[in-house]
């Protein structure tokens, strides 16, 4: 969900990797999670893992008894953005910007983690991602204990490009920026991750089926990930964001993984 100054840009033009150990492979997350309210509350908690606030100017209201901004419809989720007219002080994260919207998150409560265990893992989903200034909507992998690590399979801040980030440190990056036709309807995205030594992964991004790029991530191997789809407002997205409602919708989100 941020970008450093000089990460580097890369775009990449190779095969697509398909699944190793088939007979070894297990489903986390299937893509009926989204079915109803059950099924979602057994496999994601609503909001950021660390609570309401992160680095736009987005507050996320979501739970059990309120979905306002999380609710569910024939196996879609949609997360919808307000605008706000009263003061309600700035956010708590970093860079403590003033909060103009309410939003909503969900993040998995199974963690991502790469290791001699369960050294493959996908995580890919469905997605209708709004792109006007002032709309920063994500699909991101985030380090539990530290930050880095971070993926971002679905990013995108204000236009129709979506970023596939890969942060090893704050000032180590690797971004393939890819212009999206019609963000606004269905697309697919992808991470293909794998682990290729003691310390290292490699992360293979696709947007509808077709492979974009790999960074290589490392020191990604052991390190637990949340997996969070959100919507954020302004901040690297732009300013000002829209004053109409804003939807952010998802379907047929997967989480899977090869046991060694």
């Amino acid at each position: 969900m941020r970008i450093a100054a000089g990460a580097l840009v890369v775009v990449l033009t190779a095969a697509s990797t398909t699944p190793a150990n088939a007979a070894a492979w297990e489903e986390v997350i299937g893509t009926g999670s989204f079915s109803g309210y059950g099924a979602l509350e057994s496999e994601w908690n609503y909001r950021y893992p660390w609570g309401s606030d992160h680095n736009g100017t987005a507050r996320m209201y979501a739970s059990s008894s309120d979905h306002n901004h999380v609710s569910l419809s024939g196996g879609v989720l949609t997360v919808k953005a307000t605008r706000i007219s009263w003061d309600e002080g700035n956010s708590t994260a970093d860079p403590h910007l003033p909060i103009r919207y309410h939003s909503g998150a969900i993040h998995a409560k199974e963690h991502v983690v790469v290791n001699d265990q369960f050294p493959n893992w996908e995580v890919k989903g469905d997605f209708q991602a709004p792109s006007t200034r002032g709309t920063w909507p994500a699909f991101w992998l985030t380090g539990v204990n530290s930050w880095p690590p971070e993926s971002d399979i679905l990013e995108f801040k204000g236009d129709n490009r979506n970023w596939f980030n890969t942060f090893r440190t704050s000032s180590d990056v690797s971004s393939s920026i890819v212009a999206v036709s019609s963000p606004g309807s269905w697309h697919t995205y992808r991470a293909w991750m794998t682990k290729v030594n003691g310390t290292d992964v490699d992360i293979h991004y696709y947007l509808d089926g077709k492979w974009i790029a790999k960074h290589t991530a490392r020191n990604f191997v052991g390190k637990r990930l949340w997996v969070i789809i959100n919507m954020q407002m302004e901040g690297s997205s732009g300013s000002p964001g829209p004053t109409a409602e804003t939807v952010y919708r998802a379907r047929n989100v997967y989480i899977g993984r090869t046991r060694a």
